[in-house]
């Protein structure tokens, strides 16, 4: 068998690369319609006002960071990380990472013009969403679809929210932490995800289910000695939200006299909502309600078991008969808005 020329795409939100890049990526963020649901003029009209509304205190959120998100620079160690992994198992084939930003640099068009350049006979898309939502991983895969004209079979990984080494990394990150705290007593460890409105779940959307399976493989194989909940941050907005949220649950631990370790279960990199959300505003939330042990576990970024196990998904996406299949246990059937639901691996 000849050479292929393998083209692997990560996908991911994108941040800002300046303070004065921060509204006009709220205003990209804001006017897609997977996020704002609204006729094009009012969804765009909206879209400004919030940017405009939201860009001072999302500035000073950068600027603690830096002046930037941090998140390119993760993705693009996570890519690196990942080509290295794919060289060992495609040794005989020339394998090339790519990112794909939905609201920021490097955007998708311009990702997908780089991948027509490259002329691959293959195209894996790796979304870097552990768990499918309509707003991440649905919106990010149309947007490639849309923009790429290229040559080379396509084919998307997704549903990996129980993937053996995302599991095993968040267990290791976990342990790490608490051990480097002195292995306090009575941890409660908070899963905490990004939330979404109660509507996208009411419409079939199956995130909710899929951050569930995740954290309850995290919390069979972590066999903690105390307890978890599953909680929902960075909520945006007068629409309800999926909860409990994160400050409700870490309350709710102050009142029951445990020490505190937030572990972001659907964040693979490090940007606002966890260096500053988590960090930040989360701790000081904490110690308000007289918790006496405030922790954070890292971000599974670019753990080689969690990088390894990605190597595996795109390897197995080669292999496959269609263009987006499930890397794992399909959706229940109820979940109408997973494109997957009801197919098995």
């Amino acid at each position: 068998m000849s050479a292929r020329r393998i083209a692997v795409v990560v996908l991911n939100l994108g941040g800002p690369d300046s303070l004065e890049a921060v509204r006009p990526f709220l205003f990209n963020l804001f006017k897609d319609p997977a996020i704002m649901p609204l006729p094009a003029p009012v969804r765009l009209a909206v879209a400004a006002l919030i940017s405009a509304r939201r860009g001072k205190l999302a500035r000073g959120n950068y600027a603690h960071m830096g002046g930037s998100s941090p998140l390119l620079k993760e993705t693009r160690a996570q890519a690196d990380a990942l080509s290295l992994s794919l060289a060992r198992r495609l040794p005989d084939d020339e394998v090339r990472t790519f990112i794909a930003m939905r609201y920021w640099r490097p955007f998708t068009e311009a990702a997908a013009r780089e991948v027509e350049a490259f002329g691959p006979d293959e195209v894996v898309i790796v979304p870097l969403y552990p768990q499918f939502s309509s707003a991440t991983t649905g919106s990010s895969l149309k947007a490639w679809e849309k923009a790429y004209r290229g040559p080379g079979r396509v084919r998307a990984a997704c549903c990996w929210f129980e993937l053996d080494g995302l599991v095993a990394a968040h267990v290791e990150r976990i342990r790490r932490c608490w051990e480097a705290a002195g292995k306090p007593e009575k941890v409660r460890v908070l899963f905490s995800a990004h939330g979404l409105p109660e509507r996208d779940i009411e419409k079939g959307d199956p995130y909710r289910w899929q951050v569930e399976q995740t954290c309850a493989a995290i919390a069979a194989r972590l066999q903690w000695p105390w307890d978890f909940r599953v909680c929902y941050q960075s909520r945006v907005g007068p629409l309800k939200w999926i909860g409990p949220s994160t400050p409700e649950a870490i309350a709710e631990a102050c009142e029951d006299g445990m020490n505190v370790l937030v572990d972001p279960v659907a964040f693979v990199s490090e940007h606002v909502e966890t260096l500053v959300e988590l960090d930040r505003d989360y701790a000081e939330l904490a110690d308000l309600h007289g918790c006496d042990v405030y922790l954070r576990a890292p971000t599974v970024s670019a753990e080689p078991v969690f990088i390894d196990a990605l190597a595996d998904v795109a390897v197995r996406a080669l292999g496959r008969a269609s263009g987006t299949e499930p890397d794992g246990r399909a959706c229940e059937s109820g979940w109408r808005g997973c494109p997957l639901q009801g197919r098995a691996a």
